[in-house]
């Protein structure tokens, strides 16, 4: 067993089961007299229910995560040679639903059925890979721990659109009069401004949510552990218990057995000194019975 299918054996099975699971594949490492890698087993996180399903994607949906993955490669492309999107944005909306609704599917097969929360996380995961070559990394490989979110309309690693920096770049010739120009920049920068301060306070909000759930989930994690080391010593207590009532009730069949024993022995005994009582009884009478017989021999006879 090495560290890479280990990961993805763990990572394959419900949330449920990882924490017993992570414990498992450690143990199979320790013994096997690898410390090394029983730590960074140890260390891996278990994911939440929406990271499980896009890990669940890449192990049986992984063509069409793929088509996703691949369009998000050409947009990312796109925007950084300053081409335009084409059909990419449509093309990328209809495989993140589709992937979406596919992910539910394989989720609640497993037995893990996703809420709305969770389905949400689940698309903007995929929109964030598409986006962001690093989370289209960590997608392909299927081993999230945590939803992944991107804030902004741009790649990550790129500041502005295309379309912005071309407008830009203009001569001063090409612009239009500024009495002409001035009324929609008055209109549409105070948008865009606002656009922007509730993509960055959303963001922002996700990220605070994202860590208090990643905190929820290591002292849950703990708890557990705590749980499994309570439930192992009670196990270990109880079959200590079980032993010593065990030896309690031979002690106790062998004391019974040897107060049986003691109770024969008196009784023979009794019977015993009975026989001898009895001997001589019989054995006074007989005496007595000669004592009194008139024919027995005196003790003067045949002297004179």
């Amino acid at each position: 067993m090495d560290f890479s299918s280990a990961a993805d054996d763990l990572y394959g099975v419900l949330p449920a089961d990882f924490v017993e699971t992570r414990k498992r594949l450690a143990q199979e490492a320790r013994r096997a007299g690898d410390a090394a890698l029983a730590k960074r087993i140890g260390a891996l996180r278990r994911p939440t229910l929406s990271a499980w399903a896009v890990n669940l994607l890449a192990r049986s949906a992984a063509d069409d995560l793929a088509g996703l993955l691949d369009a998000g490669e050409e947009m990312r492309a796109a925007w950084g040679s300053g081409r335009g999107l084409g059909d990419l944005e449509q093309r990328r909306a209809r495989l993140v639903g589709s992937l979406v609704r596919t992910a539910g599917e394989l989720a609640a097969d497993a037995g893990g059925a996703l809420r709305e929360q969770a389905v949400r996380e689940v698309e903007d995961t995929l929109q964030a890979a598409t986006v962001d070559a690093g989370v289209a990394e960590e997608v392909r490989e299927g081993r999230l721990s945590q939803p992944r979110s991107h804030s902004g309309f741009v790649p990550a690693g790129f500041a502005t659109a295309p379309a912005d920096r071309e407008e830009r770049a203009r001569p001063k010739a090409e612009e239009k009069p500024a009495e002409q120009e001035q009324p929609p920049e008055r209109k549409a920068e105070p948008a865009r401004s606002n656009v922007t301060r509730t993509s960055a306070a959303r963001a922002k909000r996700a990220e605070t949510l994202r860590r208090r759930a990643e905190q929820a989930e290591d002292k849950l994690a703990e708890r557990e552990e705590r749980a499994d080391a309570a439930q192992r010593e009670m196990q270990e207590v109880s079959a200590k218990v079980g032993q010593l009532r065990h030896e309690l009730e031979r002690a106790i069949a062998e004391r019974d057995a040897a107060s049986r024993r003691a109770d024969r022995a008196e009784q023979n005994r009794a019977r015993a000194e009975e026989a001898v009582r009895e001997a001589r009884k019989a054995a006074a009478e007989a005496r007595r019975a000669a004592a009194r017989d008139p024919g027995r021999p005196s003790t003067g006879a045949g002297r004179g």
